[in-house]
């Protein structure tokens, strides 16, 4: 099957679709689209004014600016316990997309199958279907807290499988692998010689005193994973379209090479303005500042679900999403759309994250809590209608 063929076959996403759709009714409350309602931090915003009084305009290196290379070698050294030389190892992409499609690119070829913890974030599909490839899903469910497990992944393993994808903390499930999970993990990569790409976007975004583990720090593992991370949601940064993977040299270098005839490189005043956030003393607070907001955010949502006739909930761990199963007749792709227009809220259908989101829905709750409030309200009153 040709590129345009494949791209054909691929729908729209159904997070936009809902979008959209909202558009044509008044008095909507979304909890779709999965974005920060926090403002970028001033200071992050400064750090561009001055890159474009320095005029930093023009076309960086294909692989980013070195003072933004530097830095993310700096964090994930410190932080992630990932040793990754910043003129080998790192590159910088238009966003945490760009990453996937370029880092897939560099091993997968036309009928190699991918192994996929579902439910997945939509992207991860439509990027190996491109390419020609197979996305096989692994199950997770609700009563083990939507975690794989090395015995499902090793199951679900071909000749033809070539990688490992996945997402801790969870978009849609909210859900973090631990040290043991990641270990079982790695156990299957070593063993069936596969890559591992991580997709780890919402790194900062963890609760109840828990830190997000990084598959990369373990023995053995730094050669065989490309980690992907973003400015997007830790700096509430979407529209600035910043992210970077981390991976051994060849991988770097095949992709940076496709950077040089896709997009030349991520936008030059942004990339200094993120290398300087990443330096800044306020960063952190900033960052804690989102973080007990949505924790808070996350309790009580949590706690308004759990009361509700109908709605199965598991608490989410990190991320800013809920998961819920809706016990009622109909699809979720019935339920979303007749909340939508009789209970005017937006949540989205779970089969969107793959088949393994059927009967749920994704409750983004990165909004303010009047808002998520309101929200439940008419959720319930709608719970409630025979």
């Amino acid at each position: 099957m040709s590129f345009p063929d494949r791209l054909r076959r691929i729908s729209p996403s159904s997070i936009r679709r809902l979008f959209e759709l909202a558009g044509r009714y008044e008095g909507i409350i979304s909890l779709g689209i999965g974005e920060p309602d926090f403002d970028t931090p001033q200071f992050v915003k400064d750090y561009a004014k001055e890159a474009l009084d320095k005029g930093l305009t023009h076309y960086t290196p294909n692989n980013g600016l070195k003072v933004l290379r530097d830095a993310i070698a700096h964090k994930l050294k410190e932080e992630n316990g990932i040793e990754a030389d910043p003129d080998k190892n790192i590159m910088v992409t238009v966003g945490g997309n760009e990453a996937f499609l370029l880092s897939l690119s560099t091993f997968l070829n036309p009928g190699d199958e991918v192994l996929i913890p579902s439910p997945y974030f939509v992207t991860y599909s439509a990027i190996v279907e491109l390419l020609g490839a197979k996305v096989v899903e692994v199950p997770t469910i609700d009563e083990k807290e939507f975690r794989v497990n090395g015995d499902d992944l090793k199951k679900a393993v071909t000749k033809k499988t070539k990688c490992i994808m996945l997402n801790s903390p969870c978009n849609p499930t909210g859900a973090i692998l631990g040290a043991d999970d990641l270990e079982e993990i790695a156990g299957v990569a070593i063993e069936h010689d596969l890559k591992v790409v991580s997709d780890e976007v919402y790194e900062a975004l963890t609760y109840d005193g828990r830190k997000n583990e990084s598959i990369a720090s373990l023995n053995g593992m730094s050669d065989r994973v490309i980690t992907v991370n973003s400015f997007s949601k830790t700096y509430a940064m979407t529209g600035w379209r910043v992210g970077y993977a981390a991976a051994d040299e060849t991988t770097v270098g095949l992709m940076t090479k496709f950077q040089m005839y896709l997009a030349a490189c991520p936008v030059s005043f942004a990339q200094y303005a993120a290398a300087m956030a990443m330096k800044d003393p306020r960063r952190q607070s900033a960052i804690d500042r989102m973080r007990s907001a949505y924790e808070s955010r996350r309790d009580y949502v949590f706690h308004r679900l759990k009361a509700m006739e109908g709605i199965s909930a598991v608490k989410p761990k990190g991320a800013f999403y809920i998961f819920p199963k809706i016990f009622l007749k109909g699809s979720d792709v019935e339920f979303a759309e007749r909340l939508l227009v009789e209970g005017k809220v937006v949540v989205v259908p779970g089969t969107a994250f793959g088949s393994c989101g059927k009967g749920h829905v994704r409750m983004c709750y990165a909004t303010s809590m009047e808002c998520l409030e309101e929200a439940m309200n008419r959720l319930e009153r709608f719970m409630r209608r025979p």
